[in-house]
């Protein structure tokens, strides 16, 4: 990987490491903003992605680091929809989760074939964010309905 390449490398991976900082806040956010009967799993389900996302961003600033980069201090967009809603949360975690999923697939693209370690990297979390994203597309559906959710 000539220093141009290294160089966009750094800059998506900065990127998926603002995305999953902001994550990491949303999902909190929203564990604080969910009330009713079903709190309780909701809120474990949302601390345990907040606690993923935390996870996941770790990774990418150990991999800015591993090429000489600096890691990023930013976050990510972070819009307060003042929709609290369990189906308003689902669809906001469904447009992070594929906003950051897209970030991951633009690694992809710049380090396959030049880096395994990097390639690998970038098809693990592209399975865990489609999974996550199915998941997710799983809750947003009514009982009963097969189709996935689409607005």
């Amino acid at each position: 990987m000539n220093e141009t390449e290294k160089e966009g490398v750094i800059k998506i991976l900065n990127n998926i490491l603002e995305l999953e900082l902001a994550g990491v806040v949303r999902y909190t956010h929203y564990s604080l903003m969910v009330f009713g009967y079903n709190r309780i799993p909701i809120v474990s389900w949302l601390d345990g992605n907040a606690n993923e996302s935390l996870a996941h961003a770790k990774r990418a600033g150990e991999f800015v680091t591993m090429l000489g980069g600096h890691p990023s201090l930013k976050i990510g967009a972070l819009l307060e929809t003042e929709k609290h809603d369990i189906g308003d949360i689902l669809r906001e975690s469904l447009e992070q989760e594929s906003t950051t999923l897209a970030a991951y697939y633009d690694l992809l693209k710049l380090v396959e074939g030049k880096n395994v370690t990097l390639e690998e990297y970038a098809r693990e979390m592209i399975l865990l964010e489609e999974t996550h994203l199915d998941e997710v597309n799983k809750m947003l559906r009514k009982p009963g309905e097969i189709e996935p959710f689409s607005e």
